[in-house]
This record gives structure tokens, sequence and C-alpha cells, in this order.
């Protein structure tokens, strides 16, 4: 197709902004998602966008969660309320550091 040769042409890429891990990084070494970045391009490359994501479902999520920590901040604030609500019911004491009472430091 003549419309992505004129990419190539004119030494400018498009896709580059959405490809954010695969960007050169500091002191070569990979960013903390390539991995799950990698996956969900391999996966979805020559597909199609529609049918990509039907089929690379799962590594777009991965890859996601990789990103934002959307189900770790769930999670935590899950067992967060848990330990409140032990807490109240009196089941559980946290210890004195966690309740901002430290050791004098010398």
């Amino acid at each position: 197709m003549p419309f992505w040769e004129l990419q190539r042409q004119l030494g400018i890429d498009v896709d580059r902004w959405l490809l954010r891990q695969s960007m050169a990084q500091p002191y070569g070494k990979a960013a903390a998602c390539h991995a799950f970045e990698r996956e969900w391009v391999e996966c979805g490359h020559g597909l199609g966008q529609t049918r990509a994501r039907r089929e690379c479902q799962p590594e777009y999520e991965d890859f996601m969660e990789c990103m934002h920590r959307t189900k770790l901040a769930v999670r935590l604030r899950t067992i967060l309320e848990q330990r409140d609500k032990m807490i109240k019911e009196g089941k559980y004491t946290p210890p004195d550091l966690h309740k901002g009472k430290e050791e004098p430091r010398p």
C-alpha cells in the first residue's frame, strides 16, 4: 500500500507512540513490561484490529495489568478492608510500628 510506504519514505513512525515499552530505554535495559507488550504485539500481528481484540485479549490484559497495576490495587484494597474489619472485631492487633508508635532512635 502506498500510504504505509509514505511513512518509511518520510522517515516517520506513526506506530511508535503505541509501543511505549519497545522504545529505546536508558542504559540499554528492557523496560519492566516489555515482555508483555511483545507477546501482545506478536499475537495481534497480521490479524487485523477486530480479530486481534477477540483473540489476543489475555495478552492485552496482562500487558495492561503490568502497566497500570489495577488488579493489584483492587487486591490490596480488599486486604486492607479485611484488616480493618478484623481490627474492629478485636481479632487482630497491629504491631506498634504500624500504629505510628516507633521506638525512639538514639
